[in-house]
């Protein structure tokens, strides 16, 4: 139950996040926002204390990873077409930008914090019962 709730909760926020910068979204992003809020909150419970460059870094690489290989296979070889990055500078076959990767890093910090608090509430919950 805890993970498909993170799951959803990541997948969530991810498409809201696409609805407010560029106006639309698309259902792939459900499942693309939720594996890479599982992977940062494996990561950022883990290793609580982190520096916010290290924060930074985690999440940047965390996202660009899993928007690569989906994006590849998303938008080359099912032809949806959800982004292309092809138009941006420092661009990997159209999938992933060093813009966007900055720019997931950036939300990746305070996303951080969120998980280790989620974790923390979970903890509690779980002793409590």
């Amino acid at each position: 139950m805890k993970i498909l709730t993170l799951f959803l909760l990541g997948g969530t926020a991810y498409g809201i996040i696409e609805l407010l910068w560029r106006s639309y979204t698309h259902w792939s992003m459900l499942l693309t926002g939720g594996l890479c809020f599982l992977l940062m909150y494996s990561v950022y419970t883990k290793h609580t204390d982190m520096n916010i460059f290290k924060r930074f870094l985690c999440g940047s690489m965390i996202i660009t990873a899993v928007e690569f290989p989906l994006g590849l296979i998303l938008n080359s070889c099912l032809k949806l077409h959800i982004w292309d990055y092809s138009n941006l500078h420092f661009n990997l076959f159209g999938q992933v930008s060093l813009l966007y990767s900055f720019l997931w890093g950036l939300l990746a910090v305070p996303v951080s914090y969120l998980c280790i608090t989620i974790d923390k509430l979970i903890l509690k919950h779980e002793k409590d019962i």
